[in-house]
């Protein structure tokens, strides 16, 4: 498009940002370039792009125009200076890992990250001399008295999955630097509409683009951006030599999907909003956490760093586990699904799914308990979804 994109507002960002790299056509849509390779105009085009003399492309997993697309709209929107798309949000942050962190190296993460983020860390890098420290990052001392000589990755994940626990991007920001760390924050609950944690001083944001940015339950995707192009350089490396990275046609469907962002976020949290106050006065109740309540611990804080409280509630019910799965087993509109960030309303019980393979006291030391339960509120009308859930809970 003509102009500077990056002066745009939210909703014209999100529709233009990436414009289509097929400038012949005049096609308004991104096509899709299913193309595993790329012919080269003659030897010496070749030997330039493989010097990086020359700008084009070689082979879809060292980049693709459809994928560069999407790359390009995520990065605008994230206020970042470039974007790599993965095959999944785990390929997005088993490659981070993977760039930062190595044999005898510390990593200081959120206790209640995402599940299999942490499994990965415990079982499989720590086999080749990774450390780390699973901390409450909600609290800045804590994150502070984590720290080791050798910490080179701080890695936040901000609302926590499941626990809603909120922590303080820019104090994480600071602190990381000061002990020469990098900051990578796990955005994917707020989406770059909602929160852009490179404008608060973290260094790398990612997302598991399967959720809000796709917004449609059928596409697996994930996404790094960087403030820094040094940064950007050194993951796509990584990247590209290891293999996760996105494929076009999958690509093409979290644009389409992403260019909606904006109006199916403003719809779900809206809903969210009149849920979560539901909820809390609901008798059969115990407690919620939800970010647009002022009973939540880091309500103050959600204001400054958020856009929004978002469109994920996690409460507890009376009469723990049992209970839950009353509800769980009885609502007739939400479906009982994992994941997050789609267009319809889905529920799950973190403890025996999502975060299963974490031990009972890792759990418990989290707060991932076993009467909570995490609702991603989607785009149905609100009297619909409280009347299910209503429903579900007078089943108890």
């Amino acid at each position: 498009m003509a102009g500077d994109v990056k002066k745009l507002k939210m909703h014209s960002k999100t529709i233009h940002a990436g414009p289509p790299p097929d400038g012949g056509t005049g096609c308004v849509s991104t096509p899709i370039f299913q193309t595993s390779t790329f012919a080269f105009k003659d030897a010496e085009h070749g030997a330039a792009l493989f010097s990086k003399e020359s700008q084009g492309y070689i082979y879809t997993r060292m980049g693709n125009p459809t994928t560069q697309a999407l790359e390009e709209n995520v990065a605008v929107l994230e206020n970042g200076c470039g974007a790599l798309a993965t095959s999944s949000g785990m390929a997005a942050v088993t490659t981070l890992y993977m760039t930062f962190l190595g044999q005898g190296i510390h990593m200081v993460s959120t206790d209640c990250v995402y599940g299999p983020s942490r499994v990965v860390m415990e079982r499989d890098f720590s086999r080749f001399g990774v450390a780390y420290s699973y901390v409450d990052t909600t609290d800045i001392d804590n994150v502070k008295e984590a720290f080791r000589s050798n910490t080179k990755l701080l890695f936040i994940e901000t609302p926590a999955n499941p626990t809603i626990a909120i922590s303080d991007i820019a104090a994480c920001a600071s602190l990381a630097h000061e002990q020469g760390a990098i900051l990578a924050v796990d955005n994917t609950f707020m989406s770059p509409y909602l929160q852009r944690p490179l404008d608060l001083g973290a260094d790398v944001v990612m997302h598991s683009m399967t959720k809000f940015i796709n917004g449609h339950s059928d596409v697996v995707a994930g996404m790094i951006v960087c403030k820094d192009q040094a940064l950007l350089n050194r993951i796509r490396s990584v990247l590209h030599y290891h293999g996760g990275t996105i494929d076009p046609h999958q690509a093409w469907l979290v644009q389409r999907g992403l260019k909606t962002l904006p109006l199916r976020m403003d719809k779900c949290q809206k809903n969210a909003v009149k849920l979560a106050s539901f909820l809390e006065n609901h008798p059969k109740v115990e407690w919620v956490k939800y970010p647009g309540l002022r009973s939540h611990p880091q309500y103050e804080l959600a204001k400054r760093q958020m856009d929004g409280p978002g469109a994920l509630i996690s409460f507890g019910v009376k009469g723990g586990l049992a209970a839950g799965r009353t509800v769980m087993n009885s609502v007739q509109l939400a479906t009982l699904a994992v994941s997050l960030g789609g267009i319809e309303t889905l529920i799950q019980h973190p403890a025996s799914m999502t975060h299963a393979a974490m031990t009972k006291k890792d759990k418990e030391e989290a707060g991932i308990t076993d009467e909570l339960i995490r609702l991603s509120v989607g785009c149905e009308d609100y009297e619909d979804l409280e009347h299910d859930l209503d429903q579900a809970l007078d089943k108890i």
